[in-house]
């Protein structure tokens, strides 16, 4: 039976996922926060690690940097634990040697998927050493996650910055290069038959871009455009296609983006369908200051024609809405400049 260490200072998350892992055949050592866990660790030689970053004593980032620095731990499999989701987080994470990161909440079958492939790669690692076998081509870009991907092409794309209004690829060039945002907000959109944009979606940081096949030569289906300064990592088609047909586990993470970026896409075109015009306008608002990242009171610059592109209204309609949200004391509005003054209110909305 394969042990694991759960380092968690919660006590009822601690409880709850101690038992997730018994009930699927694995035994369970825990800890409340770094000290002990470190204590633990060297003490009961765990196959496996699943620590929290932000504890008493010592956070997860400690416990990691004193584990790696002792020949009778560096080998263990460590997973990170923890609720905080900024992509400077996650890749600080994976640069000190995690094996993966799992963001709070979790799905059950996320967390026991994570140790399955951790404690696989580590049985198979260990089967290699054992037999003398190195296979170096396949080592430099073994991975096994979507977070080990994003590090690579971050790594070793090539960087591009844009300021704002910038077009990052138009609709139907050559779709050579897949793109990775480091910085910045982007808005991708294409041109209907009458001349008019439409924009098909709105991403930030940590997201891809210019996704097409793999196996024809196509064009981009739109175009991508800096909302503000944009920095982005790019790596050719083809070294992306070599690199997913060497790692499974990557290819389906991928292939789970893209599958729940379409489920988006249709609910998208379910609320322009039958949503109301009030509805659309408050979501729309609701959505760019998600993607803008703009707390309540924080003013939100930008186009009419953009909100209205995305709610899939007139920018009439839209302008319309916004001057009654702006009497119902829902919102403010300076210039460009948008400012969300009742967020609850604008949610009961939609």
């Amino acid at each position: 039976m394969k042990k694991i260490l759960l380092i968690e200072d919660d006590t009822a998350l601690r409880d709850n996922t101690t038992e997730l892992l018994e009930i699927s055949g694995y035994e369970i050592v825990s800890a409340p926060n770094g000290r002990i866990g470190i204590e633990k660790a060297r003490s009961y030689q765990p196959d496996l690690i699943i620590c929290d970053i932000m504890m008493p004593e010592m956070d997860g980032y400690g416990v990691l940097k004193e584990l790696s620095g002792d020949l009778q731990t560096k080998h263990i499999p460590f997973i990170f634990l923890s609720a905080k989701t900024e992509r400077s987080e996650i890749r600080k994470g994976m640069d000190m040697g995690a094996d993966d990161y799992l963001t709070k909440p979790f799905e059950e079958e996320e967390l026991i998927s994570a140790v399955e492939s951790r404690l696989a790669k580590a049985q198979l690692l260990t089967e290699k050493a054992r037999s003398g076998f190195h296979d170096i081509e396949t080592d430099d870009q073994e991975m096994h996650s979507l977070h080990q991907l994003k590090n690579f092409i971050d790594d070793n794309g090539i960087v591009e910055r844009f300021e704002k209004g910038a077009l990052i690829f138009g609709e139907n060039a050559h779709a050579n290069h897949v793109y990775l945002i480091s910085k910045g907000v982007v808005k991708c959109h294409r041109m209907d038959e009458e001349g008019k944009e439409l924009i098909t979606g709105l991403y930030h940081a940590d997201n891809f871009l210019g996704l097409t096949s793999f196996f024809e030569n196509v064009t981009y289906q739109e175009s991508a455009t800096a909302v503000e300064k944009v920095e982005v990592a790019k790596i050719s088609k083809t070294n992306l296609r070599q690199i997913l047909e060497k790692n499974r586990d990557v290819s389906l993470e991928l292939m789970e983006l893209l599958s729940s970026n379409i489920s988006g896409y249709k609910d998208k075109l379910l609320q322009m369908a039958y949503g109301s015009v009030r509805k659309k306008t408050a979501r729309t608002l609701l959505q760019f200051a998600k993607i803008l990242d703009k707390g309540p009171d924080q003013p939100i610059n930008i186009a009419r024609s953009d909100l209205a592109s995305v709610a899939g209204i007139a920018t009439e309609s839209l302008i319309r809405t916004l001057s009654t949200f702006k009497k119902e004391g829902l919102i403010e509005i300076g210039g460009r400049n948008i400012k969300i003054v009742d967020l609850s209110a604008l949610k009961s909305v939609i």
